[in-house]
Protein backbone atom coordinates (compact mmCIF):
# COMPACT_ATOMS: atom_id res chain seq x y z
CA UNK A 1 0.00 0.00 0.00
CA UNK A 2 2.67 2.35 0.66
CA UNK A 3 4.29 1.53 -2.99
CA UNK A 4 0.86 2.14 -4.05
CA UNK A 5 1.03 5.50 -2.10
CA UNK A 6 4.17 6.37 -3.54
CA UNK A 7 3.91 5.67 -7.03
CA UNK A 8 0.49 7.54 -7.05
CA UNK A 9 1.89 10.87 -5.53
CA UNK A 10 4.49 10.56 -8.15
CA UNK A 11 2.08 10.39 -11.06
CA UNK A 12 0.82 12.94 -9.76
CA UNK A 13 3.68 15.31 -9.80
CA UNK A 14 4.93 14.27 -13.51
CA UNK A 15 0.83 15.08 -14.21
CA UNK A 16 1.24 18.46 -12.90
CA UNK A 17 4.32 19.44 -14.21
CA UNK A 18 3.37 18.50 -17.48
CA UNK A 19 0.02 20.12 -17.77
CA UNK A 20 1.57 23.10 -17.66
CA UNK A 21 2.74 22.95 -21.15
CA UNK A 22 -0.16 21.30 -22.76
CA UNK A 23 -1.20 22.47 -26.25
CA UNK A 24 -4.58 21.90 -27.45
CA UNK A 25 -8.35 21.97 -26.22
CA UNK A 26 -7.59 19.97 -23.05
CA UNK A 27 -5.50 20.82 -19.89
CA UNK A 28 -6.06 17.79 -17.71
CA UNK A 29 -4.12 14.49 -18.71
CA UNK A 30 -6.43 11.63 -17.16
CA UNK A 31 -9.96 13.47 -17.99
CA UNK A 32 -8.86 15.81 -20.58
CA UNK A 33 -11.50 18.13 -19.82
CA UNK A 34 -11.77 21.10 -21.82
CA UNK A 35 -10.26 24.34 -20.55
CA UNK A 36 -12.49 26.85 -18.35
CA UNK A 37 -11.66 28.77 -15.56
CA UNK A 38 -13.77 26.35 -13.15
CA UNK A 39 -11.64 22.97 -14.11
CA UNK A 40 -8.34 24.40 -15.27
CA UNK A 41 -5.91 25.48 -12.52
CA UNK A 42 -4.04 28.90 -12.95
CA UNK A 43 -1.50 27.93 -10.26
CA UNK A 44 1.18 25.16 -10.53
CA UNK A 45 -0.55 22.29 -8.69
CA UNK A 46 -3.57 23.46 -7.94
CA UNK A 47 -5.29 20.27 -9.30
CA UNK A 48 -4.23 18.91 -6.34
CA UNK A 49 -6.97 21.53 -4.36
CA UNK A 50 -5.78 22.64 -1.03
CA UNK A 51 -3.79 25.28 -2.97
CA UNK A 52 -3.24 27.88 0.57
CA UNK A 53 -2.27 26.93 4.25
CA UNK A 54 -4.32 27.98 6.83
CA UNK A 55 -5.36 31.45 7.18
CA UNK A 56 -7.29 32.22 4.11
CA UNK A 57 -4.08 32.83 1.78
CA UNK A 58 -2.43 35.26 4.01
CA UNK A 59 1.07 35.28 5.35
CA UNK A 60 0.67 34.09 9.55
CA UNK A 61 3.16 37.31 10.35
CA UNK A 62 2.49 40.18 8.37
CA UNK A 63 5.65 42.22 6.76
CA UNK A 64 7.03 38.31 6.36
CA UNK A 65 8.08 37.64 2.79
CA UNK A 66 10.03 34.85 3.60
CA UNK A 67 6.87 32.76 4.13
CA UNK A 68 4.90 32.12 1.65
CA UNK A 69 0.87 31.19 2.44
CA UNK A 70 0.92 29.02 -0.63
CA UNK A 71 1.18 25.13 -0.11
CA UNK A 72 3.72 23.28 -2.27
CA UNK A 73 2.85 19.99 -4.01
CA UNK A 74 3.73 17.95 -1.19
CA UNK A 75 1.25 19.61 1.59
CA UNK A 76 -1.38 19.55 -0.97
CA UNK A 77 -0.91 15.82 -1.04
CA UNK A 78 -0.79 15.78 2.17
CA UNK A 79 -4.02 17.06 2.64
CA UNK A 80 -5.46 14.39 0.30
CA UNK A 81 -4.41 11.69 2.32
CA UNK A 82 -7.37 11.93 4.58
CA UNK A 83 -9.49 11.46 1.86
CA UNK A 84 -7.51 8.79 0.91
CA UNK A 85 -8.16 6.81 3.82
CA UNK A 86 -11.56 7.27 3.93
CA UNK A 87 -12.49 6.21 0.56
CA UNK A 88 -10.21 2.90 1.38
CA UNK A 89 -10.73 1.71 4.79
CA UNK A 90 -7.68 -0.88 4.93
CA UNK A 91 -5.28 2.30 4.46
CA UNK A 92 -6.36 3.20 8.60
CA UNK A 93 -3.84 -0.14 9.39
CA UNK A 94 -0.72 2.59 8.27
CA UNK A 95 0.71 4.90 10.88
CA UNK A 96 -0.59 8.51 9.74
CA UNK A 97 3.49 9.96 9.72
CA UNK A 98 4.37 6.53 7.50
CA UNK A 99 1.32 7.99 5.06
CA UNK A 100 2.55 11.31 5.17
CA UNK A 101 6.55 10.36 4.07
CA UNK A 102 5.36 9.43 1.15
CA UNK A 103 4.54 12.39 -0.70
CA UNK A 104 8.30 14.03 1.07
CA UNK A 105 10.14 11.12 -0.12
CA UNK A 106 8.78 11.79 -3.99
CA UNK A 107 9.55 15.43 -3.22
CA UNK A 108 12.79 14.32 -2.03
CA UNK A 109 13.20 12.67 -5.15
CA UNK A 110 12.35 15.64 -7.40
CA UNK A 111 14.87 17.72 -5.39
CA UNK A 112 17.77 15.38 -5.98
CA UNK A 113 16.71 15.65 -9.42
CA UNK A 114 16.81 18.95 -10.34
CA UNK A 115 20.32 18.87 -8.49
CA UNK A 116 21.74 16.70 -11.19
CA UNK A 117 20.45 13.46 -10.02
CA UNK A 118 17.91 11.01 -12.37
CA UNK A 119 14.60 11.16 -12.46
CA UNK A 120 12.31 9.54 -10.34
CA UNK A 121 11.33 6.02 -10.96
CA UNK A 122 8.23 4.38 -10.38
CA UNK A 123 8.56 1.81 -7.80
CA UNK A 124 8.46 -1.98 -8.57
CA UNK A 125 7.58 -4.26 -5.64
CA UNK A 126 11.13 -5.53 -5.09
CA UNK A 127 12.41 -2.03 -5.42
CA UNK A 128 10.29 -0.38 -2.24
CA UNK A 129 11.29 -1.83 1.21
CA UNK A 130 11.64 0.50 3.66
CA UNK A 131 9.41 2.95 6.04
CA UNK A 132 10.08 5.84 8.53
CA UNK A 133 8.48 7.05 11.50
CA UNK A 134 8.26 10.64 13.02
CA UNK A 135 9.67 11.75 16.02
CA UNK A 136 8.26 10.97 18.91
CA UNK A 137 5.96 7.87 17.77
CA UNK A 138 8.65 4.76 18.58
CA UNK A 139 9.69 3.62 22.06
CA UNK A 140 12.63 1.15 23.08
CA UNK A 141 12.64 -0.98 26.06
CA UNK A 142 15.44 -3.10 26.24
CA UNK A 143 15.04 -5.65 23.49
CA UNK A 144 11.71 -4.78 22.75
CA UNK A 145 10.03 -1.88 20.35
CA UNK A 146 6.79 -0.54 19.59
CA UNK A 147 6.06 0.25 16.37
CA UNK A 148 2.22 2.50 15.79
CA UNK A 149 -0.34 0.41 13.91
CA UNK A 150 2.17 -2.75 14.54
CA UNK A 151 2.87 -3.24 18.29
CA UNK A 152 5.68 -4.71 20.45
CA UNK A 153 7.85 -6.29 19.23
CA UNK A 154 11.30 -7.87 19.95
CA UNK A 155 14.32 -7.42 18.47
CA UNK A 156 17.93 -7.32 18.83
CA UNK A 157 18.80 -4.09 20.41
CA UNK A 158 23.12 -4.03 18.73
CA UNK A 159 23.45 -0.89 21.07
CA UNK A 160 21.59 0.91 23.74
CA UNK A 161 20.38 4.21 23.51
CA UNK A 162 22.54 6.45 26.18
CA UNK A 163 21.07 8.64 28.66
CA UNK A 164 19.84 11.98 27.46
CA UNK A 165 19.37 11.02 24.18
CA UNK A 166 15.96 11.22 22.29
CA UNK A 167 14.57 9.01 19.48
CA UNK A 168 13.76 11.02 16.61
CA UNK A 169 13.60 9.41 12.67
CA UNK A 170 13.09 5.51 13.11
CA UNK A 171 13.74 3.79 9.87
CA UNK A 172 12.22 -0.03 9.00
CA UNK A 173 14.24 -1.71 6.21
CA UNK A 174 13.74 -5.15 5.12
CA UNK A 175 16.74 -7.21 3.64
CA UNK A 176 17.42 -10.89 2.52
CA UNK A 177 18.11 -12.26 5.94
CA UNK A 178 15.56 -10.12 7.69
CA UNK A 179 14.20 -7.08 8.97
CA UNK A 180 16.39 -4.33 10.46
CA UNK A 181 15.34 -1.13 12.87
CA UNK A 182 17.56 2.24 12.40
CA UNK A 183 16.96 4.31 15.58
CA UNK A 184 18.28 7.93 14.88
CA UNK A 185 18.89 9.85 18.34
CA UNK A 186 19.86 13.50 19.60
CA UNK A 187 21.11 15.28 21.91
CA UNK A 188 21.58 18.76 21.96
CA UNK A 189 23.88 19.11 24.84
CA UNK A 190 26.26 16.73 23.16
CA UNK A 191 28.88 19.16 21.64
CA UNK A 192 29.69 18.95 17.98
CA UNK A 193 32.69 16.94 16.25
CA UNK A 194 35.81 19.05 16.35
CA UNK A 195 36.94 21.24 13.40
CA UNK A 196 40.89 21.06 12.34
CA UNK A 197 41.73 23.38 10.14
CA UNK A 198 44.38 23.33 7.45
CA UNK A 199 47.36 24.96 9.15
CA UNK A 200 47.13 22.53 12.10
CA UNK A 201 47.57 19.88 9.69
CA UNK A 202 51.13 18.41 10.05
CA UNK A 203 50.98 15.12 8.43
CA UNK A 204 49.31 13.90 5.66
CA UNK A 205 48.43 10.27 4.03
CA UNK A 206 48.21 9.56 0.44
CA UNK A 207 45.91 6.96 -0.76
CA UNK A 208 45.59 5.24 -4.38
CA UNK A 209 42.85 2.72 -4.35
CA UNK A 210 43.48 -0.04 -7.25
CA UNK A 211 42.46 -4.01 -7.43
CA UNK A 212 45.97 -5.82 -6.95
CA UNK A 213 45.55 -4.24 -3.54
CA UNK A 214 42.85 -2.19 -2.13
CA UNK A 215 44.83 0.56 -1.00
CA UNK A 216 48.72 1.65 -1.63
CA UNK A 217 49.97 4.29 0.93
CA UNK A 218 52.58 6.67 0.42
CA UNK A 219 54.73 5.71 3.28
CA UNK A 220 55.22 2.04 0.88
CA UNK A 221 52.93 0.29 2.62
CA UNK A 222 49.32 -1.58 1.15
CA UNK A 223 46.04 -2.79 2.37
CA UNK A 224 45.00 -6.37 0.79
CA UNK A 225 42.08 -6.78 -1.02
CA UNK A 226 40.45 -9.61 0.23
CA UNK A 227 37.92 -9.84 -3.46
CA UNK A 228 34.95 -10.90 -1.63
CA UNK A 229 32.73 -11.50 -4.56
CA UNK A 230 35.44 -11.83 -7.24
CA UNK A 231 37.62 -14.36 -5.35
CA UNK A 232 37.34 -18.23 -7.10
CA UNK A 233 35.19 -19.87 -4.40
CA UNK A 234 32.94 -17.03 -3.95
CA UNK A 235 32.15 -16.96 -7.50
CA UNK A 236 31.61 -21.11 -7.53
CA UNK A 237 28.98 -20.55 -4.73
CA UNK A 238 27.25 -17.68 -5.97
CA UNK A 239 27.22 -19.61 -9.85
CA UNK A 240 26.10 -23.36 -8.23
CA UNK A 241 23.05 -21.40 -6.24
CA UNK A 242 22.18 -19.18 -9.63
CA UNK A 243 21.67 -22.62 -11.39
CA UNK A 244 19.96 -23.79 -9.39
CA UNK A 245 17.07 -20.60 -9.64
CA UNK A 246 17.33 -21.07 -13.41
CA UNK A 247 16.49 -24.57 -13.29
CA UNK A 248 13.37 -24.59 -11.14
CA UNK A 249 9.86 -23.87 -12.58
CA UNK A 250 8.95 -19.71 -12.78
CA UNK A 251 6.69 -18.29 -10.27
CA UNK A 252 6.93 -21.95 -7.98
CA UNK A 253 7.69 -22.16 -4.31
CA UNK A 254 11.21 -23.89 -4.53
CA UNK A 255 12.19 -21.22 -6.82
CA UNK A 256 11.74 -18.44 -4.70
CA UNK A 257 13.84 -20.63 -2.08
CA UNK A 258 16.63 -20.89 -4.24
CA UNK A 259 15.97 -17.56 -4.98
CA UNK A 260 16.23 -16.15 -1.15
CA UNK A 261 19.57 -18.10 -1.23
CA UNK A 262 21.14 -16.22 -3.45
CA UNK A 263 19.95 -12.84 -1.71
CA UNK A 264 21.25 -14.27 0.96
CA UNK A 265 24.82 -14.91 -0.07
CA UNK A 266 24.73 -11.45 -1.59
CA UNK A 267 23.60 -9.74 1.78
CA UNK A 268 26.52 -11.69 3.20
CA UNK A 269 29.02 -10.69 0.90
CA UNK A 270 28.02 -6.74 1.82
CA UNK A 271 28.05 -7.13 5.27
CA UNK A 272 31.42 -8.79 4.85
CA UNK A 273 32.65 -6.07 2.44
CA UNK A 274 31.13 -3.31 4.67
CA UNK A 275 33.07 -4.57 8.16
CA UNK A 276 36.42 -4.29 6.13
CA UNK A 277 36.14 -1.23 4.95
CA UNK A 278 35.45 0.20 8.46
CA UNK A 279 38.50 -1.51 9.45
CA UNK A 280 40.30 -0.25 6.51
CA UNK A 281 39.40 3.22 6.88
CA UNK A 282 40.34 3.37 10.79
CA UNK A 283 43.72 1.68 9.93
CA UNK A 284 44.65 4.22 7.75
CA UNK A 285 43.02 7.14 9.76
CA UNK A 286 45.48 6.45 12.72
CA UNK A 287 48.74 7.29 10.11
CA UNK A 288 48.56 10.93 9.98
CA UNK A 289 46.08 14.23 10.17
CA UNK A 290 44.98 13.96 7.00
CA UNK A 291 43.78 11.69 4.07
CA UNK A 292 44.49 12.63 0.35
CA UNK A 293 42.26 10.09 -2.09
CA UNK A 294 41.31 10.60 -5.77
CA UNK A 295 38.53 11.79 -6.85
CA UNK A 296 37.45 9.11 -8.91
CA UNK A 297 33.98 9.35 -11.30
CA UNK A 298 33.95 5.46 -10.36
CA UNK A 299 31.06 5.64 -12.59
CA UNK A 300 32.57 6.69 -16.16
CA UNK A 301 35.74 3.90 -15.31
CA UNK A 302 32.78 1.53 -14.85
CA UNK A 303 30.63 2.84 -18.86
CA UNK A 304 30.73 0.24 -21.55
CA UNK A 305 32.83 0.44 -24.54
CA UNK A 306 31.72 1.63 -27.41
CA UNK A 307 30.71 0.00 -30.40
CA UNK A 308 32.84 -0.50 -33.39
CA UNK A 309 31.77 -0.66 -36.64
CA UNK A 310 33.39 -1.94 -40.09
CA UNK A 311 33.25 -0.48 -43.41
CA UNK A 312 30.55 -2.94 -44.15
CA UNK A 313 28.58 -1.94 -41.26
CA UNK A 314 29.82 -5.29 -39.28
CA UNK A 315 29.96 -5.13 -35.45
CA UNK A 316 33.59 -5.74 -34.42
CA UNK A 317 35.55 -6.74 -31.26
CA UNK A 318 35.79 -3.81 -28.62
CA UNK A 319 36.74 -5.18 -25.94
CA UNK A 320 33.82 -5.21 -23.95
CA UNK A 321 34.25 -9.00 -23.06
CA UNK A 322 37.03 -8.18 -21.34
CA UNK A 323 36.32 -5.03 -19.94
CA UNK A 324 33.16 -7.08 -18.03
CA UNK A 325 35.48 -8.57 -15.73
CA UNK A 326 37.02 -5.80 -15.33
CA UNK A 327 33.94 -3.70 -14.15
CA UNK A 328 33.06 -6.44 -11.58
CA UNK A 329 35.95 -6.26 -10.15
CA UNK A 330 35.54 -2.49 -9.66
CA UNK A 331 32.37 -3.32 -8.18
CA UNK A 332 33.76 -5.65 -5.54
CA UNK A 333 36.43 -3.34 -4.37
CA UNK A 334 33.63 -0.63 -4.37
CA UNK A 335 35.59 2.33 -4.23
CA UNK A 336 33.27 5.34 -3.42
CA UNK A 337 32.02 3.22 -0.26
CA UNK A 338 35.20 2.66 1.07
CA UNK A 339 36.09 7.06 0.22
CA UNK A 340 32.47 8.06 2.34
CA UNK A 341 33.67 5.72 5.51
CA UNK A 342 36.84 7.59 5.29
CA UNK A 343 35.14 10.52 5.37
CA UNK A 344 32.65 10.33 7.95
CA UNK A 345 34.88 8.98 9.98
CA UNK A 346 37.42 11.41 9.44
CA UNK A 347 35.07 14.19 10.58
CA UNK A 348 34.35 12.33 13.66
CA UNK A 349 38.10 11.98 14.86
CA UNK A 350 38.46 15.69 14.03
CA UNK A 351 40.80 15.18 11.08
CA UNK A 352 40.46 15.78 6.97
CA UNK A 353 40.32 13.75 4.23
CA UNK A 354 41.04 15.81 0.73
CA UNK A 355 39.92 14.84 -2.39
CA UNK A 356 42.30 15.92 -5.56
CA UNK A 357 42.18 15.52 -9.26
CA UNK A 358 43.79 11.70 -10.37
CA UNK A 359 44.75 13.66 -13.18
CA UNK A 360 48.63 12.46 -14.03
CA UNK A 361 49.16 11.16 -10.89
CA UNK A 362 49.87 7.23 -12.11
CA UNK A 363 51.84 8.82 -15.27
CA UNK A 364 54.19 11.31 -12.87
CA UNK A 365 57.52 10.21 -12.14
CA UNK A 366 57.54 11.63 -7.90
CA UNK A 367 61.31 12.16 -8.10
CA UNK A 368 62.05 14.63 -11.37
CA UNK A 369 58.19 15.12 -11.50
CA UNK A 370 58.58 14.09 -15.37
CA UNK A 371 54.65 13.33 -16.68
CA UNK A 372 55.22 10.77 -19.72
CA UNK A 373 52.64 7.59 -20.36
CA UNK A 374 55.12 5.28 -21.40
CA UNK A 375 56.99 5.42 -18.01
CA UNK A 376 54.12 2.99 -16.38
CA UNK A 377 54.16 -0.32 -17.85
CA UNK A 378 51.47 -2.26 -16.29
CA UNK A 379 52.29 -2.78 -12.82
CA UNK A 380 56.29 -1.26 -13.16
CA UNK A 381 56.88 2.30 -13.28
CA UNK A 382 59.89 3.28 -14.97
CA UNK A 383 61.15 6.94 -15.75
CA UNK A 384 62.42 7.65 -18.85
CA UNK A 385 64.01 11.19 -17.75
CA UNK A 386 65.81 9.84 -14.38
CA UNK A 387 65.38 6.66 -14.29
CA UNK A 388 63.47 6.18 -11.16
CA UNK A 389 61.53 2.34 -10.79
CA UNK A 390 59.41 1.89 -8.62
CA UNK A 391 55.90 0.38 -8.18
CA UNK A 392 53.28 1.58 -10.16
CA UNK A 393 50.66 2.27 -7.88
CA UNK A 394 53.05 3.62 -4.48
CA UNK A 395 54.06 5.93 -7.01
CA UNK A 396 50.56 7.61 -7.68
CA UNK A 397 49.94 7.37 -3.69
CA UNK A 398 52.83 9.74 -3.20
CA UNK A 399 51.48 11.83 -6.34
CA UNK A 400 48.37 12.18 -4.57
CA UNK A 401 50.05 13.78 -1.41
CA UNK A 402 52.07 16.16 -3.19
CA UNK A 403 49.30 17.45 -5.39
CA UNK A 404 47.04 17.40 -2.16
CA UNK A 405 50.30 19.58 -0.11
CA UNK A 406 50.31 21.92 -3.57
CA UNK A 407 46.46 22.00 -4.03
CA UNK A 408 45.31 23.38 -0.27
CA UNK A 409 48.68 24.85 0.97
CA UNK A 410 49.08 22.30 3.73
CA UNK A 411 52.33 22.74 5.86
CA UNK A 412 53.83 19.31 6.05
CA UNK A 413 56.66 19.08 8.43
CA UNK A 414 58.84 16.23 6.79
CA UNK A 415 59.82 13.76 9.27
CA UNK A 416 63.16 11.61 8.98
CA UNK A 417 63.22 8.32 10.49
CA UNK A 418 66.71 7.41 11.69
CA UNK A 419 68.05 3.80 12.53
CA UNK A 420 68.20 2.83 15.94
CA UNK A 421 71.98 1.47 16.97
CA UNK A 422 72.92 0.10 20.14
CA UNK A 423 75.33 1.70 21.98
CA UNK A 424 77.14 -1.24 23.21
CA UNK A 425 77.29 -2.84 19.39
CA UNK A 426 81.02 -3.09 17.26
CA UNK A 427 81.97 0.07 14.49
CA UNK A 428 80.59 -1.66 11.66
CA UNK A 429 83.09 -3.40 9.07
CA UNK A 430 83.82 -3.13 5.60
CA UNK A 431 84.03 -6.60 4.40
CA UNK A 432 85.70 -7.88 0.71
CA UNK A 433 84.25 -10.36 -1.31
CA UNK A 434 86.92 -12.75 -0.44
CA UNK A 435 87.31 -12.04 3.20
CA UNK A 436 83.19 -13.46 3.41
CA UNK A 437 82.52 -16.74 4.32
CA UNK A 438 80.66 -18.67 1.34
CA UNK A 439 78.94 -21.48 3.52
CA UNK A 440 78.12 -21.82 7.02
CA UNK A 441 76.53 -24.64 8.62
CA UNK A 442 75.80 -25.30 11.98
CA UNK A 443 76.12 -28.92 11.55
CA UNK A 444 79.16 -31.31 11.67
CA UNK A 445 81.95 -30.80 9.05
CA UNK A 446 82.23 -34.67 8.81
CA UNK A 447 79.02 -34.82 7.63
CA UNK A 448 79.08 -33.15 4.53
CA UNK A 449 80.28 -35.12 1.13
CA UNK A 450 84.01 -35.28 0.70
CA UNK A 451 83.93 -34.26 -2.88
CA UNK A 452 85.93 -31.19 -4.11
CA UNK A 453 88.88 -29.79 -2.32
CA UNK A 454 86.09 -27.12 -0.82
CA UNK A 455 84.81 -29.71 1.58
CA UNK A 456 87.88 -31.37 2.66
CA UNK A 457 89.25 -31.96 5.90
CA UNK A 458 92.55 -29.73 4.98
CA UNK A 459 89.95 -27.07 4.37
CA UNK A 460 87.73 -26.53 7.24
CA UNK A 461 87.20 -22.78 7.52
CA UNK A 462 85.71 -23.18 4.16
CA UNK A 463 88.19 -20.33 2.49
CA UNK A 464 87.87 -19.03 -0.55
CA UNK A 465 90.48 -21.10 -3.06
CA UNK A 466 91.22 -19.93 -6.58
CA UNK A 467 90.14 -21.72 -9.92
CA UNK A 468 93.67 -23.12 -10.59
CA UNK A 469 93.61 -24.96 -6.82
CA UNK A 470 90.29 -26.78 -7.73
Amino acid sequence: MLRATYNWCLRDRIDGWYQQFLCGDYCDLRTQIEITPLTCGITKGTQLANPWKDGGGKAKKEGDKDQSPKRSASLMQDANLQELKDSRPWYQTIDIGVLQSMPARVNESFSKFFNGAGFPKFKRRHDFKSFSYKPGRVKVKGNKIYLPKIGWMRFYNSRSIPDGFEIKTVTVRQKADGWYVSIRIENKTVPDFPVISDSEIKTITGCDLGLGKLVYLSDGSSIDNPRFATNKKAKRLMRIRQRRVSRKQKRSKNRSKDQLRVSKLHNKIQQRRESYQWDVAKRILKRSDAVAVEDLQVGNMMKRCQPVKSETGRFLSNGQSAKRGLNRSIADASWYSLTQKLEYLAVKSGKKLYRVNPQYTSQTCSKCQHVDKNSRNGEKFICINCGHIDDANLQAARNVKVKAIETYGLNIVKIIKSKMVRRDSSEPVQLSLFEAKLYERSSDINTLPLKGKRRVGENPEYKQLSIWDI
